[in-house]
């Protein structure tokens, strides 16, 4: 006969049963929405639902640092060519600059201009190879932002403020998404000549757990610093390590199940664990075909390094990462103050067959309807002139492209004014540039919420609209 102090009448034992059936059907609910807490250690990183059916699955961000020349690359303008040598007409106003150049006299461009594709994109002949995927490009044309030097200027186009302190993009789609890959970064960032202006803040998690950061890859030697072991610790050693720390982590955390830190922090040395093993092959590039590698300009000294990036940013999309940032000018390369011809005509050149190629290998592989390629710079250069011949930083009205992830092709959104020094015409801030992406990606903005002192901070802070007429 039971004790009276464990006896239980029928009806408490169907209560106490039902109430734990339905505590296992509610936690089965919460997992499946991604809101089962880490007390039952849920990795940071595990792949969420999107908001609404996406378009795109990653980005390649084609990042050309210091400032390209909208007006002589994508956005012609006549009219400039006839006020050639003059003052600014005082209708256009004089902004202030950060060279303080407004004073000086409009400068011509020196390019020669052709439509191409089906739907007459104007390209300069200084992208000829680009230009052959213009039905692939949506080229936003009235861009604007709001930061006159290049720290703040790329930050706020990596983050979305010119303060720094906030998350970059691709830790907002990590925090949004998760992961696509267990043994890779979600976020990946690949650099050239130089470290990029403002350095790691432009990819950094910000106010979000840092498990959401870029990660830096090297395309020489190790591709992750600080990865690899020792040569003297085995994986087996390794593998021990690790499961030590683990134990004694969970142990810790035991009587915290409301403390989310712990396990975050054993996901982040499971992650770089499988990394040892699989980031030597993403990188591995002796398995691509000679004629893949020429299709990137590898065989040209001075296309070989950001076509290699190139290459692997493929690769790397291929395995499931979602995010891939690639710097072209890294340092500000395309700053033309001085001598806008011989700038953009080195970067051109480093730049133009390697995103041909990009662009020629992700369609050959049925890969550009599910990657959202994404160019441009942290603004565009004025038309007025510097020292003669430079140009000054422009974020009132500047060029992005956009191809493949669901965009439409062969379009041209927005319109800078007949000089091209501000965007007069489908407006388009840095903030809707990346609500965009983050609706291809299938992510709502306005949607994608982080609570910091009190308040339910987002993407693009307080603006941002898609642009919707750029989906098919």
């Amino acid at each position: 006969m039971l004790h009276k102090r464990y006896a239980r009448s029928r009806r408490e034992f169907l209560s106490k049963a039902g109430s734990g059936l339905g505590a296992l059907a509610l936690a089965s609910l919460l997992d499946r929405d991604g809101l089962l807490q880490a007390a039952t250690a849920v990795n940071p990183l595990k792949a969420k639902p999107p908001h609404h059916k996406p378009t795109a699955k990653a980005v390649i961000w084609l990042f050309m640092e210091g400032g390209p020349s909208h007006i002589d690359l994508f956005d012609p303008k006549p009219e400039l060519d006839k006020l050639a040598g003059q003052p600014m007409p005082a209708s256009y106003g004089k902004p202030i600059t950060a060279m303080g150049t407004a004073s000086n006299t409009l400068m011509p461009s020196k390019r020669s201009w052709k439509q191409y594709g089906e739907a007459g994109i104007w390209i300069s002949d200084w992208y000829s190879e680009i230009a052959k995927h213009a039905d692939d490009l949506c080229v936003f044309r009235g861009c604007w932002a709001d930061g006159l030097n290049h720290v703040g200027s790329v930050c706020q186009m990596n983050t979305g403020s010119i303060l720094a302190g906030r998350p970059a993009l691709g830790g907002w789609v990590t925090y949004g998404l998760g992961t696509a890959n267990e043994n890779l970064p979600t976020f990946v960032i690949l650099t050239d000549e130089r470290e990029v202006v403002g350095g790691p803040k432009n990819w950094s998690a910000g106010f979000l757990p840092a498990v959401y950061q870029g990660t830096l890859l090297r395309n020489e030697g190790p591709p992750i610093l600080d990865l690899t072991p020792p040569p003297t610790v085995g994986e087996k050693q390794q593998r021990s390590k690790l499961d030590l720390l683990a134990a004694l982590n969970r142990r810790f955390s035991t009587d915290k199940p409301e403390d989310g830190e712990l396990e975050a922090r054993i996901s982040a040395y499971e992650l770089a664990y499988r990394m040892q093993q699989h980031a030597p092959e993403a990188v591995d590039l002796s398995v691509e075909s000679e004629a893949t590698k020429k299709l990137y300009g590898m065989d040209n000294e001075a296309t070989a390094k950001f076509g290699t990036n190139c290459l692997l940013a493929r690769r790397l999309v291929e395995r499931g990462v979602r995010f891939v940032e690639l710097y072209c000018g890294s340092g500000s390369g395309w700053d033309a103050h001085t001598d806008l011809e011989g700038n953009h005509s080195k970067w051109c050149h480093v730049s133009d067959k390697p995103i041909a190629g990009l662009l020629t290998d992700l369609k050959a592989r049925g890969l550009l309807n599910d990657v959202l390629v994404v160019w441009g710079g942290e603004f565009g250069r004025t038309p007025f002139n510097e020292k003669g011949i430079g140009r000054d930083h422009n974020p009132w009205g500047f060029t992005t492209w956009m191809a493949g992830g669901g965009v439409k092709g062969g379009t041209v959104i927005g319109r800078t004014d007949d000089i091209g020094l501000r965007a007069v015409e489908r407006r388009m801030h840095v903030h809707d540039i990346h609500a965009t992406i983050l609706h291809a990606l299938g992510l709502n903005h306005l949607n994608v919420t982080y609570l910091h002192n009190g308040r339910a901070e987002r993407p693009t802070i307080v603006g941002g609209e898609v642009v919707k007429e750029a989906f098919a």
